[in-house]
């Protein structure tokens, strides 16, 4: 069995092994995958974060041995919590990355993996933490564009915003919406949710189509065209802008309390 890492910002995550492929996802910096498949200049990976199966351009990835794999995955990643920030190797070359950025094996204010060695000096975290801070977090992607299959703070899909704003606070959460609505439990009134907790939207076929945030007063944040604020009640978001609800609720989840 072979596996990676990601020492670039980001790097898409393809359906199929094509450039021209849909991007379904994406893969962050210093999180590692297991390959399962090869051709050509394309790898089959499965995430270690999220377990997300889709293709990568192996010109944009590092191999990385059993050894190494394994003392990063044993040990709990700490994460950049700067919106975008650098970092640098041995040669003192600089590297951006992102919010939610991993940082495996970090030890002050260094990090290594295989021949790589990197120094960060920024914010980071490395526990759960509260549901305050987690609002605070998704507050400061507001008007993130929405992007398909964006999992950074340059583009967003709806589960995406969701998945970052929970791994920047200590949290696993699923790639999609339709997985996510599948971890937590279920609430049974707006009434009985917190802020912080997750509403999830299905369309006419009764499938998940969408999630978002819950905030206090009936509100909620979610990417839909953008990380924006509307309102939440019983029949699902309603959008300030259009003057109409815009997507059905379907049920509401609480991943942690407090």
């Amino acid at each position: 069995m072979s596996y990676g890492i990601c020492t670039l910002n980001s790097v898409a995550l393809r359906k199929e092994p094509s450039n021209r492929s849909e991007m379904v996802s994406q893969i962050l910096f210093g999180e590692t995958f297991i390959i399962t498949e090869s051709e050509d200049h394309w790898l089959k990976i499965i995430s270690d974060f999220d377990s997300y199966e889709a293709w990568v351009h192996k010109e944009q990835i590092v191999f990385i041995n059993s050894d190494i794999y394994s003392k990063i995955t044993a040990n709990n990643s700490t994460v950049s919590n700067e919106f975008i920030t650098f970092i640098s190797n041995k040669n003192n070359d600089l590297q951006t990355i992102t919010m939610g950025s991993s940082l495996p094996l970090f030890k002050k204010n260094t990090f290594k993996f295989a021949d790589h060695i990197y120094e960060f000096e920024g914010k980071i975290n490395s526990s759960k933490l509260s549901k305050n801070k987690l609002i605070r977090t998704a507050y400061l992607l507001l008007n993130t564009p929405f992007l398909w299959g964006g999992r950074t703070p340059l583009g967003l899909d709806c589960s995406g915003f969701i998945q970052l704003v929970y791994k920047i606070n200590g949290y696993k959460l699923f790639r999609d919406s339709v997985q996510q609505v599948t971890q937590g439990e279920v609430l049974s009134f707006i009434e009985e949710s917190e802020p912080g907790d997750l509403a999830f939207f299905d369309n006419e076929e009764g499938e998940i189509v969408h999630v978002g945030i819950i905030l206090a007063d009936h509100h909620i944040i979610h990417c839909h065209e953008k990380v924006r604020i509307d309102r939440l009640d019983q029949s699902g978001i309603y959008n300030i802008d259009r003057k109409r609800h815009t997507h059905k609720l379907r049920v509401l989840k609480q991943i942690f309390k407090g």
